[in-house]
């Protein structure tokens, strides 16, 4: 989401980097273009203006100007401004009570139901217990809903058994006590701030729920509507933070630059694709470096290791090890777990040095591609699947009609095939850690450039 305004970043650095000197017209005209990249952004105007005027007053001070390189300098300094824009410290959800009583409020459409099953995927992957309940009994299959991605997730659902909200949250409070649920997650009907009885029915649930957190969803595409909303919505019932949701859509990011600043209430998720592991921890040192184009590697880390299949990895890095060959069930497992990985942008941009480079050409993983290449595979019998050296042209025709397939694309795959065999005998030694501690080495670097102190786990 912060693609244009990485670049945007980008640009207005190299005015000022390798530069021995530094002058105060040089400060205005990269403070002007950084704030109309802010401005481009969605970020609100108060927040922009406010930042700009913190970097140019330590800019023009002595902080950059006796520096060996004030380049480097000044990127530390927006580094640091942005990281106080964010919020200074990140604030982790509150797990106090038990159960500990989370409830979601916002706009219809916001993503309120799917942000829960989200977070109730990452609690319960802490063997924390969880329940899902529903408050929403106005919008059709809203039960239903979260009731089937609570199945999906293995995770216990209360169906509600009254119609009457007040009755609702005693009964999900109980059920909880008497399953020890660590955690109770409460969902709500999508309402505006200007509807007094939607309003006053949240406002009863919160009384009676007395959450320890009251979050508000935000739909990031949705601009400064979303802050204001945010605004309205703290003002009547006393929030605790914020979920920024759809932040893997074509939003700007001002909605995640200026809701600290305006409404004082701290970013505490952000959801990151459909996925039901798609919701990311907020973290704000993380996520200024990932807008800054320096990377975001140990995040980048925990996603492979979240999405990853461990088991299926090892086994080929062990075959590898022992001498063997990849063959096409190796390949095929290494396209499964391509399948699960989502948006290909979202990881793009945690490796350092890559978020400047145009991308877009990732995405979302082709799917279909995908699906067409294991068909291909499954196509095959169990030999070939072991032994692709035998696949000769009958064979290779026999494959194309029996995969539905033209005759160049399961060429194609056995191309691939090779070349990924070759390409992992060549990370045998380190794996994805390998690979991943490689990225680290060079996020230090990025870090020991601009003196950013190391992000912490």
């Amino acid at each position: 989401m912060f693609k244009t305004l990485t670049q945007r970043f980008s640009q207005a650095f190299q005015r000022v980097k390798g530069k021995g000197r530094i002058t105060e017209a040089n400060i205005k005209d990269v403070a002007r273009e950084i704030r109309v990249a802010l401005l481009e952004a969605d970020v609100a105007l108060p927040v922009a203006r406010s930042l700009i005027q913190r970097v140019q007053q330590r800019a023009l001070g002595v902080e950059v100007e006796k520096s060996l390189n004030p380049g480097q300098s000044f990127v530390k300094i927006v580094h640091d401004e942005i990281i106080n824009v964010l919020g200074q410290e990140d604030v982790p959800i509150n797990n106090k009570g038990k159960p500990t009583i989370v409830m979601v409020v916002g706009l219809q459409g916001s993503g309120k139901t799917t942000t829960l099953a989200k977070l109730a995927r990452l609690l319960s992957s802490q063997s924390e217990k969880v329940l899902l309940t529903s408050m929403d009994l106005h919008r059709p299959a809203a039960q239903e809903q979260l009731q089937m991605l609570a199945e999906q997730l293995d995770v216990p659902f209360l169906k509600p058994q009254h119609t009457e909200t007040k009755l609702l949250a005693k009964a999900a409070v109980e059920e909880a006590k008497q399953l020890g649920s660590r955690w109770l997650l409460v969902d709500t009907a999508g309402r505006l701030h200007v509807d007094e009885e939607l309003m006053s029915e949240v406002r009863v649930l919160s009384e009676i729920l007395q959450p320890t957190e009251l979050l508000y969803v935000a739909d990031a595409m949705a601009g400064q509507d979303a802050i204001n909303s945010v605004e309205a919505f703290n003002s009547l019932i006393a929030l605790t933070g914020v979920v920024v949701t759809k932040t893997d859509g074509d939003a700007r990011g001002g909605v995640i630059l200026s809701i600290k600043e305006v409404t004082g209430l701290p970013i505490k998720f952000v959801g990151t694709g459909e996925k039901l592991d798609a919701l990311e921890t907020f973290i704000p040192k993380r996520m200024a470096s990932r807008i800054l184009g320096m990377g975001d590697v140990v995040s980048l880390v925990e996603d492979i290791e979240r999405q990853v299949d461990q088991k299926s990895t090892k086994n080929v890095m062990g075959k590898l090890k022992r001498g063997g060959k990849l063959n096409l069930e190796d390949f095929k497992s290494q396209l499964v777990q391509i399948r699960s990985l989502g948006n290909l942008d979202s990881l793009l941009e945690k490796i350092p040095g890559l978020p400047s480079i145009e991308k877009g050409t990732g995405g979302e993983v082709d799917d279909r591609v995908l699906r067409r290449q294991i068909g291909i595979i499954d196509s095959m019998t169990p030999e070939e699947r072991r032994q692709p050296e035998l696949i000769n042209g009958s064979r290779k025709r026999r494959i194309a009609a029996g995969s539905g397939v033209p005759l160049q694309e399961v060429s194609r795959l056995l191309k691939q095939q090779r070349q990924f065999s070759k390409m992992m005998k060549k990370v045998s030694n380190g794996g994805v850690r390998g690979i991943a501690e490689g990225l680290n080495r060079g996020s230090r670097r990025v870090s020991e450039r601009y003196k950013i102190g190391p992000h912490k786990r």
